[in-house]
């Protein structure tokens, strides 16, 4: 009994410092794919932050980063918790740490995602393959909505952006897209359609000057993507906060209306793979 004693009490104090464990943080870094200046990024994610703290009963922060690549780097350091990825991010945060990230939540809107190319009304741009011989712009080269999709869905229809366009250049955010469009520095862009949506109805954008022309078919894209070792309970308390939003709720009516979904749906990694092999087909990831 003494010796079975002893036994338990090693395996408490070697099982103890487990319990207090290094991947539970005092402070729950979020971030988020820079696809939109930095203000507005400020204005979408700190009353997330301020929510998530309030549900989690902890200190949460939105740090912000100077790219996308940024993003992916953050999670695998652990200097990051959780990040609003787009879909070809969140497969190269996934890759980054040897596939321990975890994909927890998206918008209902992300299952079904596109894309919109737009162009100046007038232009003689009606079709993708009206792009052959013009300027272009991408968003960044780590977007889905803004690169890899529009390049895969340029590439289905037989043009290829780098042989038959004019010049391409990367603006680095969906809104800059248009409005280069807009201004004439290039013929023709690709963006993100939830971001489109907003520039028009916030009069962002004079449609008598830009418009869309072209619409792909929809793909997955935007989740919430966790470091793989992050605290479970903590993982699970996220989840809870995402699902509980309700839009008949006024205050959580306008935290989804920042990121402009009526609700949040669990997300299932398997979904990512088609991203995974446009980005393999488009020539973006080996």
């Amino acid at each position: 009994m003494r010796r079975l004693l002893a036994l338990v009490l090693v395996f408490c104090a070697v099982a103890a410092p487990a319990v207090v464990s290094a991947d539970k943080p005092d402070v729950l870094r979020i971030s988020a794919i820079p696809d939109e200046n930095p203000n507005e990024l400020m204005r979408i994610y700190t009353p997330f932050a301020e929510y998530l703290a309030k549900e989690l009963g902890m200190k949460v922060q939105f740090t912000p980063v100077v790219d996308y690549a940024a993003t992916v780097e953050g999670l695998a350091a652990k200097k990051l918790d959780l990040v609003w990825y787009g879909g070809f991010t969140s497969v190269q945060a996934v890759k980054r740490t040897s596939g321990s990230a975890k994909r927890l939540i998206l918008r209902q809107e992300d299952a079904e995602f596109k894309s919109v190319f737009v162009a100046k009304p007038g232009s003689g741009i009606r079709t993708l393959a009206d792009l052959k011989g013009k300027s272009f712009a991408f968003g960044s080269v780590s977007s889905t909505s803004g690169h890899l999709m529009p390049r895969y869905f340029l590439l289905k229809s037989g043009v290829a952006p780098d042989r038959e366009f004019k010049r391409i250049a990367f603006s680095g955010a969906h809104d800059a897209t248009a409005l280069w469009v807009e201004s004439g520095k290039v013929d023709a862009g690709a963006l993100n359609f939830l971001v489109w949506e907003k520039l028009v109805q916030q009069k962002k954008v004079d449609v008598g000057k830009v418009d869309v022309f072209y619409t792909t078919p929809p793909y997955v894209d935007y989740v919430w993507t966790a470091r793989g070792d992050l605290d479970r309970g903590v993982t699970d308390k996220l989840v809870a906060a995402f699902l509980k939003l309700d839009y008949a709720n006024a205050e959580h009516r306008r935290l989804l209306d920042l990121h402009r979904t009526k609700k949040y749906i669990r997300a299932n990694d398997a979904d990512w793979k088609s991203i995974e092999e446009a980005a393999v087909e488009a020539g973006l990831l080996k």
